[in-house]
């Protein structure tokens, strides 16, 4: 067995950006048939090393081999000529176009200059059959949830007969119900032959579908590890190079006085006649943590768009301390004390092209301590402000204050974000999936950041798709159905199965 050559082999890869090693001699092997779980904090070069591998980065040093010949790989097209296929963090979909269009895009059919798309269509519903994949070929990408955006991501690759396929946190977005689902496929994908190389921070799911697992940190390879010979406990000690507390350490609440009070708040949804939030009441007080619980797609992200400003609401009113804010610009919201770390990090927490302090003062750059009388920023306060909040949140990134945001890693582009939130010292902190595409050391980090907020007097609305956030951060659970709030629970007299209950219209309060 030991002479049969791996899938893919990386031998002693380097990969250098300005200012950082994100691969420093790294050895990856991959065996056919196998899940491979690649494992590490945000930054420890993961994505980049999958990259390299996918074509989109050349490595200054070290080899590549498929079956044990070393091969070149000079783009995604090379990538894709060798059977590997890649399921990004971030999709690479057109938007305007079908879901059949995108899964065929590059590798038309055609018959005398007209594109054969029946035999696609064909091809592709047997696919999905297949593997368990079910999609509309005919709906729009910008119509879909992202669950299915990312089905249609792993039809491209199957549609391209790719053997060995890339998942690069491909969990992040998704629900619970969609992440069970999409682990079913990667095992049933394995045991047809395909060999899956997957990036994650959730130790859960590789203890689930991983056969072997690398550990990456700070771009250096640490070592591979059978799954079925090690613990949780074990690989986050690999990761993060100390033991993590799973467990959120908290004391019970001592809620005040009301600080954001929702009542009859409907929202209009953008894809059908319904309200996308109906007649929803609700209140946070200082010194609690309430989280609104319900999965993807329920007026959760209506609902925080129109308590923060980004929808204009259809009725009801929203006050913020007493002070009616229904109307207010999002900017007079932020000056009244309101911090939103939004659930969309490119579209509504950055401008991606921005360097990362420009970014940390998006929301204060015209107090007077960053702007003279004059109108000119200060340029030196801004750095010293941003130095002080990268190191703070140990922010990672190559040029430090002067990175471009768009070169980080995801998830140090979301503690630029909650740095800059929190620095606020805001008195409403609206978290949305505040620890979507971190690892166990920054999720350890963010919320005790959070607990940190209310032990301090301030109240804090949480929207979490993770039911261990929800359960363990909370201190009341709103759950969201269809719109409408259809249960507050008690996170210490309530279990995850009741939870889910009500997160799926089974359970409702009279």
């Amino acid at each position: 067995m030991n002479n049969v050559p791996y899938a893919i082999e990386m031998v002693n890869i380097t990969k250098r950006f300005p200012g950082i090693i994100a691969n420093d001699n790294v050895t990856l092997q991959l065996k056919a048939g196998e899940i491979h779980a690649l494992l590490g904090e945000n930054g420890a070069g993961k994505s980049t090393l999958m990259s390299v591998l996918f074509g989109l980065y050349q490595a200054e040093e070290g080899v590549i081999k498929k079956n044990g010949e070393i091969v070149k790989i000079n783009n995604p097209n090379d990538a894709n000529d060798l059977g590997i296929g890649m399921v990004h963090q971030h999709f690479k979909l057109v938007e305007c176009f079908s879901v059949l269009d995108n899964i065929i895009l590059g590798v038309e059919d055609t018959k005398n200059g007209i594109l054969q798309r029946d035999k696609a269509r064909e091809k592709v519903v047997a696919l999905s059959e297949k593997y368990g994949l079910s999609v509309n070929p005919d709906a729009l990408i910008e119509d879909i949830s992202v669950g299915m955006q990312q089905r249609t991501e792993i039809l491209k690759m199957l549609y391209r007969d790719n053997e060995i396929l890339i998942f690069d946190e491909p969990t992040a977005v998704l629900t619970p119900q969609e992440i069970e689902e999409l682990l079913q496929i990667m095992k049933n994908l394995a045991a047809e032959g395909k060999s899956i190389l997957f990036i994650t921070h959730k130790l859960n799911e590789i203890m689930s579908v991983a056969d072997r697992c690398s550990v990456l940190r700070k771009g250096k390879y640490i070592g591979t590890v059978d799954i079925k010979d090690c613990t949780k406990d074990d690989l986050s000690r690999m990761m993060v190079g100390r033991d993590v507390e799973f467990a959120v350490q908290k004391k019970p609440a001592q809620p005040t006085d009301v600080v954001l009070d929702v009542k009859n708040l409907s929202v209009a949804s953008k894809v059908s006649k319904k309200m996308a939030v109906n007649d929803v009441t609700f209140q946070v007080r200082a010194g609690e943590i309430v989280c609104i619980a319900g999965i993807d797609g329920n007026g959760q992200s209506e609902l925080v768009f129109g308590i923060s400003g980004l929808e204009n609401v259809a009725g009801g009113t929203i006050s913020l301390l007493g002070n009616d804010i229904t109307h207010a610009p999002i900017r007079k919201r932020s000056l009244m004390g309101m911090s939103h770390i939004p659930e969309d990090r490119h579209k509504h927490g950055l401008v991606l092209d921005y360097t990362l302090e420009d970014n940390i003062v998006l929301q204060r750059y015209f107090q007077p301590e960053f702007t003279n009388k004059f109108g000119f920023l200060r340029r030196k306060n801004i750095r010293t402000y941003a130095e002080r909040l990268i190191e703070q949140y140990d922010v990672r990134s190559g040029q430090g204050p002067i990175t471009i945001s768009r070169a980080m890693s995801g998830g140090n582009q979301q503690k630029a974000i909650i740095a800059r939130e929190i620095d606020k010292d805001p008195q409403l902190l609206i978290a949305v999936q505040p620890t979507r595409g971190l690892d166990v050391g920054a999720i350890e980090y963010i919320h005790r950041q959070i607990v940190a907020q209310r032990d301090a007097g301030k109240a804090v609305l949480l929207v979490s798709l993770e039911l261990d956030e929800v359960m363990t951060v909370s201190d009341r659970i709103l759950v969201m159905y269809e719109g409408e709030i259809v249960g507050e629970l008690d996170p210490k007299a309530t279990t995850v199965e009741e939870l889910g209950l009500y997160m799926a219209g089974a359970k409702k309060e009279g």
